[in-house]
């Protein structure tokens, strides 16, 4: 018994990695490890153990790089409720004490649920079709009407954990929620008062699941399924009404209210939990980056882009022989143009596929953009709302139902226009924030209970089709898991219509705002070329020739950030000076695009007031780090910046053109710089 219990306990607390995960250069390989009692799932970084019987129940949950146990108590692995009753899927009950789990107390508890198979393989891809093949292990625990399933991923502390539920009987099942995820788990703080609103949520502990809206541009902001929850039978927290938020429950706002008929199947949302073992913004930020490079590695792709405005098919040809002049890779049709791609008549398809198959020839990607919410389309085909039985109460107003007549022929639509004209890229103008619709009478869902979940699907069977056949996605939305390939850096639209001046310094500012969870490659930003929203010729870039300097900081401020923006007009050049331009900073950027394309390190924010910059770090490339540094004043910069160079990978000397410089017991070198008059300066450091 006693070799036992010391073989347990060097599964499950084995020493901290020797190296940093956020480094790379090592390896930390996913496996299953199985005891007389438990099985174990840990990559290394991140050990979750599960009691075997008297029913399946996840005892222990690690985070390996600090120590820290993520459960205080028992819960079911998952949660049903079909045809309104609620079924637990394992977990065991008993447990009196909620603060704490001692090992000894697990086998004085009792099964709470059915028995459990399991199994275990390599991790399937997230959809079926999706080109990609995850590193690692796949764990899953077969139940009577469900399976649960694990996928531990190799090198990061990240699992995914999601529900199949199955009807096996000749009778149709309607399955209301499911709830694919349940953890008790320590509390962050104690609080004799306070609401669960109020409270500070675990830290330990990042949830992100496929299954997000808000428009606004952030997975915080559009999480719609982390419920983080009061525990009533935790009796001895110190909150005096017994609301520590301490109770993780994993699901969707509504539904899925689908019925099942006999051999159908329903996947759950699937939730991703990424251990974390700081506050640090920065540091939180580069695991929450490396969590999507790793599980959405579509988002690295990172075309450079035009963002056409034409009116006619010789205006694409000139831009299409720009881009390939100047080293653009793709145009993309902007709304306003005279791309219709809901027009699917042969004759728009035989003209689209000219252009495109021209493209082509020149190396150049090209799409187009179509907007989807934001219009009314008809009382029948657009979202009724459940308040007043009419249209008009979507989240921006008027929006048509995916489920609708209109809003399935607008999928196979787009779908149609872009595998026959050939068109490589798609800008998704919505749907937004998961409009409800409480129509009986549209095809694509049976009411007002089912209409989210159902919407939800056809958007990313969409994106899905999409990142199948390798088309590149902007989307307004949080679809990165489904597909998608980018969305909006975050700004607001009317301040293009300021000074450029101003328009300099507000994009370094969204610049560094965005890129604290997404990587560069992630976001896009604006450039108007020629007005938009208002704005007089202060405001704007054409002509080109006449605004040089402001056009090359812009794409230095972006193309230094990694960060693709939409240059939007007819021409990317007017003069063969402006060509030259655009072609030296293109050149630039490819030259230094890997390390431009990593990670950012926050040094100072824009405030107008001193200077400003980035820091790119890639431990693994040639190039270790790049700094940027901005200087808004009307007078030189003289300083001495200090440079944090550990998520670089370099622990003692560091080469600045040439110039060896040491680093101090905080992995930082001084360098000393001098940045011009509203103007800029940047580093290679190896």
């Amino acid at each position: 018994m006693r070799c036992l219990l010391l073989l347990l306990a060097m599964a499950t607390t084995s020493a901290a990695p020797a190296q940093d995960w956020l480094l790379g250069g090592h390896e930390w390989k996913a496996k299953v490890i199985t005891t007389q009692k438990d099985l174990i799932l840990s990559n290394g970084l991140l050990t979750r153990r599960f009691r075997l019987q008297p029913a399946v129940a996840c005892i222990s949950y690690i985070n390996e790089s600090n120590n820290e146990q993520l459960i205080r108590a028992v819960m079911p692995e998952a949660r049903l409720v079909i045809d309104g009753k609620t079924i637990d899927l394992g977990g065991l009950t008993g447990q009196k004490e909620k603060a704490y789990l001692r090992e000894d107390w697990i086998d004085t508890l009792h099964a709470n649920g059915e028995q459990a198979t399991w199994s275990t393989g390599p991790i399937a891809p997230p959809w079926a079709g999706c080109p990609w093949h995850p590193k690692g292990i796949e764990l899953t625990f077969t139940y009577k009407e469900a399976q649960v399933h694990y996928a531990l991923y190799d090198d990061i502390p990240l699992l995914c954990k999601w529900v199949t539920v199955y009807n096996p009987s000749k009778t149709p099942i309607k399955v209301n929620q499911v709830i694919n995820e349940l953890l008790a788990t320590p509390e962050e703080q104690s609080a004799v008062v306070g609401s669960t609103a109020q409270m500070t949520k675990p830290h330990g502990l990042y949830v992100e699941s496929n299954y997000a809206f808000n428009n606004a541009m952030r997975y915080d902001l559009s999480d719609q399924t982390t419920h983080w929850l009061a525990d009533s039978t935790y009796t001895s927290q110190v909150n005096y009404n017994y609301q520590t938020p301490c109770l993780l429950e994993t699901y969707p706002p509504m539904g899925p209210n689908v019925t099942l008929n006999e051999g159908d199947s329903l996947e759950s949302v699937r939730s991703y939990e990424l251990l974390m073992d700081s506050y640090d913004r920065e540091r939180r930020g580069l695991a929450i980056r490396k969590m999507y490079r790793t599980i959405a590695p579509w988002t690295d792709r990172n075309p450079i882009f035009m963002h056409l405005v034409s009116h006619d098919d010789a205006q694409v040809y000139t831009a299409i022989d720009q881009c390939a002049a100047t080293g653009y890779e793709a145009v993309i049709l902007s709304f306003g143009s005279h791309c219709n791609m809901e027009d699917t008549s042969a004759a728009n398809i035989a003209a689209w596929k000219t252009l495109a198959d021209y493209a082509h020839k020149k190396g150049i990607l090209i799409g187009a953009y179509s907007l989807f919410s934001s219009r009314h389309i008809s009382d029948t085909d657009d979202v009724i709302g459940p308040k007043t039985g009419k249209p008009g109460e979507a989240f921006f107003g008027y929006a048509p139902c995916y489920g609708s007549y209109w809003g399935l022929a607008y999928l196979a639509k787009i779908e149609y226009f872009l595998s026959t004209t050939g068109f490589n890229l798609f800008e998704n103008d919505g749907p937004y924030a998961g409009d409800v619709c409480a129509s009986t009478t549209h095809p694509g869902h049976k009411g007002l209970e089912d209409s989210q979940w159902e919407q939800m699907l056809l958007q990313k069977s969409l994106y899905h089709w999409c990142n199948e056949h390798g088309i590149y996605v902007n989307a307004p939305d949080w679809y990165f898991l489904d597909g998608t390939n980018k969305i909006a850096l975050g700004y607001r639209e009317v301040n293009f219509s300021l000074p450029r001046d101003q328009q300099l310094l507000l994009n370094r500012q969204n610049i560094y705002d965005g890129t604290w969870e997404k990587t560069p490659s992630m976001g896009w930003g604006f450039v108007p070329l020629t007005r938009y929203q208002g704005g007089g010729p202060e405001a704007v870039l054409e002509p080109l020739k006449d605004h040089l300097k402001d056009y090359a900081q812009l794409m230095v401020q972006y193309y230094g950030a990694g960060i693709q923006a939409c240059y939007r007009g007819p021409r990317l050049y007017d003069t063969d000076s402006t060509k030259e331009l655009v072609q030296m900073t293109i050149s630039w950027y490819k030259k230094y695009r890997t390390i431009l394309n990593a990670d950012i390190i926050h040094l100072r924010r824009p405030d107008g007031r001193d200077w400003d910059g980035i820091l790119h770090v890639d431990p693994q490339g040639a190039v270790k780090g790049f700094v940027l540094l901005y200087n808004p004043l009307d007078k030189p910069i003289t300083r001495a910046i200090e440079v944090p160079l550990y998520y670089a990978g370099l622990t003692t000397r560091a080469t600045v053109n040439d110039k060896v410089y040491d680093l101090d017991r905080q992995y930082r070198i001084h360098l000393p710089v001098t940045i011009p008059a509203n103007g800029f300066v940047w580093y290679a450091i190896k």
